[in-house]
């Protein structure tokens, strides 16, 4: 019997401990998604859709994805110094987190687009708030000065749309485009709009990192 017995009574305990700890974080996860929040304003997590994208993300965001401090070292760095310059602009806090997801806080990156700097602006949008960019001098790469010229581009698109989570997608796509998808699909609520992919996913991956940042012991970081 005991060559049966013991395997047996193993399996059972590993059984039941795995489940104990996946009904555990279940818990935590389904709590923590019902009260997640962008600019205030609380996520509609009742949308199966919301909530699979949510639950995507911050796992992405996770460490065991990462695996890397940097995210957190920038973010102790940079994001304090955001907070204070988009609040002097009435910008709300959580676009702080713009930078950390469009460049990770490094003005060196560079898409095939052309967009460059902490806030991957591009260059005519750049040249339209302020920044100098031209083959001598390139602002985007300058902290402060960038960070100025985005609330200055976040408050014109709050002008535009009237609602913060709308000026999140529009920063990542481009107001005009924006203003088009809204237009075909009578639909002005961004958790409804059909939007390409990156678009569809930037503001759910802004409020990711904001979690992950906030929180970052419940997602694996040893802070």
């Amino acid at each position: 019997m005991d060559s049966f017995d013991d395997p047996y009574k193993k399996m059972i305990i590993e059984h039941a401990e795995r489940m104990k700890r996946d009904r555990t974080s279940g818990i935590v996860r389904e709590e923590k998604l019902n009260s997640l929040s962008f600019a205030d304003e609380l996520v509609p997590t009742e949308r199966k859709s919301v909530k699979q994208k949510l639950g995507k993300y911050l796992t992405i965001f996770s460490f065991k994805k990462q695996q890397s401090l940097k995210m957190h070292e920038k973010a102790d760095k940079y994001l304090p110094k955001i907070s204070k310059i988009l609040k002097s602009y009435d910008i709300p806090d959580d676009f702080k987190y713009i930078p950390l997801v469009e460049s990770g806080l490094n003005p060196k990156v560079t898409s095939h687009k052309g967009a460059g700097g902490y806030w991957q602006f591009m260059p005519a949008t750049a040249r339209l708030y302020g920044l100098r960019v031209n083959g001598q001098v390139d602002e985007r790469l300058d902290f402060e000065k960038s960070t100025h010229a985005a609330a200055k581009y976040l408050k014109s698109l709050y002008a535009q749309f009237g609602d913060w989570t709308l000026v999140a997608a529009a920063y990542n796509v481009g107001g005009g485009s924006l203003r088009g998808s809204i237009k075909r699909q009578g639909i002005d609520d961004y958790y409804r709009l059909r939007l390409n992919a990156e678009t569809g996913s930037y503001v759910y991956k802004l409020i990711s990192v904001k979690e992950v940042i906030e929180n970052p012991n419940q997602y694996g970081y040893n802070i």
